[in-house]
């Protein structure tokens, strides 16, 4: 697994040992990234996201999502997660990758992130698979502070999960690439 576009592409990521963590595909990555850099609508002031963009990468696993941010000119990724092995892992990632001073490593729950200083210009959510845990934890984001005024959410899920849209969110874009579905969130 790689690092698909910008300044760090072709750099591999270390990745777990074991099946628990369902790292994004290069594929559905790379899909992603393209949505956001060629569709108008998701262009700031500094160019198209993630541009000069604040990044949170929750749910954060290996912590390819918020390294490929990083790679494409985001300005800083807080990876936020709670399994031991993978802090671990996004630890040893952003330091293969000479990214320390860009990045903050928090050890939460992601359905309970509590308050931010720094409100995000785009969060990356890539929870498990078919658990129903991105409702609650968009709600519990927009609760902490945690999305800019004209920040975008992007959730991945399993191709046919259910997803139930937050009280006052909107679907922007949605798209399937093979198991994986991406939706793309705004503020009403």
């Amino acid at each position: 697994m790689r690092i698909v576009g910008g300044d760090y592409r072709g750099k591999k990521l270390l990745l777990p040992d074991d099946k628990r963590i369902r790292p994004t595909s290069d594929r559905t990555r790379e899909a992603l990234y393209n949505i956001l850099g060629h569709d108008n609508s998701f262009r700031t002031i500094e160019g198209p996201l993630p541009v000069g963009a604040r990044v949170l990468d929750i749910f954060a696993g290996t912590g390819a999502l918020g390294l490929e941010a990083l790679s494409r000119g985001a300005a800083h990724v807080t990876f936020m997660d709670n399994h031991p092995e993978s802090l671990k892992l996004i630890r040893d990632n952003v330091r293969a990758f000479a990214a320390d001073r860009k990045a903050d490593i928090l050890n939460r729950n992601g359905t309970k992130p509590g308050q931010t200083g720094h409100a995000c210009d785009l969060i990356l959510m890539d929870p498990p698979y078919r658990e129903g845990l991105a409702p609650p934890c968009i709600e519990e984001l927009l609760a902490g502070g945690w999305l800019a005024a004209e920040g975008v959410i992007v959730v991945e899920l399993a191709a046919k999960e259910a997803f139930e849209v937050p009280a006052g969110m909107e679907i922007l874009k949605e798209r399937k690439y093979g198991a994986a579905r991406l939706i793309f969130l705004g503020r009403t």
